[in-house]
């Protein structure tokens, strides 16, 4: 990983040496190059730090993504009228003639109901990363002494029955009626899978287009249904993110012309 993250900065190096000025296509790694380049920040030369964050980045997003969408589509597969009301909604919107893109997307309700609906349940992590009481307070009359640490069972809010009816059911369409306007975005505490504040998951703005361009592409692209009609198994395996403890099988068919896959 060292060597290929070292060749990443060289050619960003390269690109830079150049270019005469920003083209406006500068990506993590440039910003990166054009704040630290040849400093050092606490013992680490620059290029020791921006290898390492930029791979922290990629790192935290993977098996975060993935699981996320393993934990959609299981969820609609248990409940297959939700298949066919977002293909619905995509021939709607996008029709059958081109790829869905990222502007498509605030069109898709439904799809975004979909993946809320989904973090819901299935958040990434079912407890947040650890905070610490920076001074005494009290807490609905508890005192909490400076020092604290405080982790937050996100998984317990979210399926709170106080706040929504059938807490524990895939409904996504609770987040077209009843939560409408509730997001994922640290802004309604009823709904935090990234946490909220100031230490809030910041892979958030890269992880939200990214699961709804990638849900959006495979219904619009596949039929998808079960091998069989046992239902899916959604046994959790407990760790750093929340994972199947089962492979999760698919049957897939092309819906769309073979030109739209690339081939002749």
């Amino acid at each position: 990983m060292d060597a290929i993250m070292v060749e990443w900065l060289e050619e960003h190096r390269r690109k830079r040496a150049n270019s005469d000025q920003d083209d406006g296509n500068q990506d993590f790694m440039d910003v990166m190059l054009s704040i630290l380049d040849g400093t050092q920040l606490a013992g680490f030369d620059s290029d020791t730090i921006i290898k390492a964050t930029t791979w922290i980045l990629m790192g935290g997003s993977i098996d975060t993504t993935s699981g996320t969408l393993i934990w959609i589509l299981s969820c609609m597969l248990n409940n297959t009228g939700t298949i066919e009301q977002a293909q619905k909604e995509l021939n709607i919107y996008v029709g059958k003639d081109r790829l869905v893109n990222e502007t498509d997307i605030s069109k898709l309700v439904y799809i975004q109901a979909i993946v809320k609906e989904t973090l819901r349940l299935h958040p990434t992590a079912i407890f947040s990363g650890p905070r610490e009481f920076a001074d005494d307070c009290f807490v609905n009359g508890y005192h909490i002494p400076k020092g604290t640490q405080l982790i937050i069972n996100l998984w317990k809010i979210h399926t709170d029955p106080s706040i929504r009816s059938d807490p524990l059911e895939f409904k996504p369409e609770r987040f077209l009626t009843t939560h409408k306007d509730v997001d994922v975005r640290g802004n309604h505490f009823e709904l935090i899978p990234f946490g909220s504040g100031i230490r809030m998951c910041p892979g958030l703005s890269f992880a939200l287009p990214m699961i709804h361009l990638t849900l959006a592409t495979f219904l619009q692209s596949f039929e998808i249904s079960k091998p069989s009609d046992e239902p899916i198994d959604m046994t959790e395996i407990f760790g750093l993110t929340t994972m199947k403890a089962t492979p999760l099988d698919v049957l897939i068919k092309p819906r769309l012309s073979s030109r739209l896959y690339g081939l002749s």
